[in-house]
């Protein structure tokens, strides 16, 4: 009974997908001076990903966006469609590479910077491992700046939404707005536990995976612009 109480969590299995071998060789490098990250597979190209996922089983998947072939995005489409559960974050150069919000709506649970301190990369991989999607209030903000501004051709028909309640649809604005569950809480004058509650009700009614696919859908809704 004690040596089940104190036997140490499984650490987390990372299959490190990226065509540039430096930067696989410094995330792993980094890695292995960890306890509870484990890389079980590296792959440079986006069909080398999508088979290693299936035949690993890792628990994240950190995915470039350009690679030669099956490029990321393409990657992580098969990846959340496929049997492997998986959470993908995409590793990219945010400032360049305008496919991060495609990356989003095939499937990733998040998003980062290439050029992140090393040591925020691992914790987001922890973060994204727990089940919770990366998507920091000051990164959604300028995410949806950035795509949500630029003009499509011709532009998409606003996401019809289910029916909702009006304190519900308060809180999807918020959080296609970047607040924090402790923001949304302050500023609706709700408990973190409650708003949480509301975040969990979106969640089914929207049939969304997490709280990435609902910034995407209060996007698409037209309850969030660049405006804001």
């Amino acid at each position: 009974m004690s040596d089940e109480i104190s036997r140490p969590p499984e650490p987390v299995r990372v299959v490190l997908a990226d065509d540039q071998p430096l930067v696989r060789t410094a995330l792993r490098m980094v890695m292995a001076e960890t306890t509870d990250l484990d890389v079980v597979g590296e792959a440079g190209t986006g069909e080398e990903a999508v088979r290693l996922t299936a035949e690993l089983a890792p628990d994240v998947v950190v995915m470039d966006i350009r690679m030669p072939g099956l490029n990321g995005i393409e990657a992580t489409e098969r990846i959340a469609a496929g049997p492997a559960t998986a959470h993908v974050v995409v590793l990219t150069t945010f400032d360049d590479d305008e496919y991060v919000y495609g990356a989003l709506r095939a499937g990733a649970a998040g998003f980062l910077v290439k050029d992140m301190a090393l040591d925020d990369i691992l914790a987001a991989v922890r973060v994204v491992a727990a089940g919770d999607a990366l998507i920091a209030p000051g990164v959604t903000r300028r995410l949806i700046k950035e795509f949500a501004g630029r003009p499509a051709a011709p532009s998409p028909p606003r996401r019809p939404l289910p029916t909702i309640t009006d304190r519900e649809r308060e809180v999807l604005v918020l959080v296609g707005s970047g607040l924090s569950n402790a923001e949304i809480a302050e500023r609706l004058f709700i408990s973190v536990a409650t708003a949480k509650t509301y975040l969990t009700r979106l969640l089914a009614k929207l049939d969304a995976r997490d709280r990435v696919q609902l910034v995407i859908i209060a996007y698409e809704a037209g309850l969030v612009s660049a405006a804001r």
